[in-house]
């Protein structure tokens, strides 16, 4: 595990740097992307590198950590518009190539074939990861195996208090979500994970210092051979 602690700003800069390097030794790449506040600075690096002619998706295929339960791909709190909006409509990708789970009419049974259509793409080669207060990963809440495959998960209250900021009322967010399980993050050749906030310091420490422990899902990258965490100074303050 690599640990680099600096400025917000900075940690999206260096990021960017290895999706360079990714996407001009393997232009048919397969990136796991994420979704929320975390990852927005290094969407905006990857489209300022794109717009320049850095780097180019044309090839790249992408297949997205989860999915609200419910939500469909025109909802603007959907993380389908999220990926469109924040990245997608802004480089060369071919949306085709660009997969998020399918929130609407899902169960375990279903879910689970997300993982098959990434096995037969080739397996993801950099896998985009946030944190949670609790140390979730995706929507893996404490306590969720660590063989499990995609799936549909209720969501905590504290999840559920945490994203209630992108909706109307806390009634308005959806109490369950299709996500990739621990197992398919996994199975990524490389992991990246960013964490900034003082909310995020307690989790981080348990996540990086901490035995390995089902209660915080974000330990498990300990069992990782090349995992990345970038953080900034608040994230950073309880190591």
């Amino acid at each position: 595990m690599k640990i680099i602690i600096d400025t917000k700003e900075n940690c999206a800069k260096l990021a960017a740097q290895e999706y360079k390097k990714l996407l001009n030794e393997k232009p048919d790449c397969i990136l796991g992307l994420a979704t929320g506040s975390t990852p927005e600075d290094l969407y905006k690096e990857l489209i300022a590198m794109n717009n320049a002619g850095e780097i180019s998706f044309k090839q790249v295929k992408s297949y997205n950590l989860d999915e609200y339960v419910g939500l469909t791909g025109e909802h603007p709190q959907s993380y389908r518009f999220f990926m469109d909006d924040k990245l997608f409509n802004h480089v060369d990708i071919d949306k085709n190539n660009t997969h998020v789970p399918n929130g609407i009419d899902i169960d375990d049974e279903k879910a689970a074939q997300y993982d098959k259509e990434i096995e037969a793409a080739g397996g993801i080669d950099l896998q985009l990861l946030g944190v949670g207060n609790n140390g979730h990963i995706a929507f893996n809440e404490p306590g969720t195996a660590l063989d499990s495959v995609t799936h549909v998960v209720k969501l905590t209250q504290s999840t559920l208090e945490a994203n209630k900021r992108f909706f109307d009322s806390i009634d308005d967010v959806p109490t369950h979500a299709v996500c990739m399980g621990i197992k398919t993050i996994m199975n990524a050749r490389k992991i990246i994970l960013m964490a900034y906030g003082k909310n995020k310091a307690a989790a981080m420490a348990k996540a990086i210092n901490g035995k390995i422990d089902l209660n915080v899902p974000a330990s498990i990258l300990q069992l990782h051979p090349d995992c990345t965490i970038y953080m900034d100074q608040d994230a950073a303050s309880e190591l």
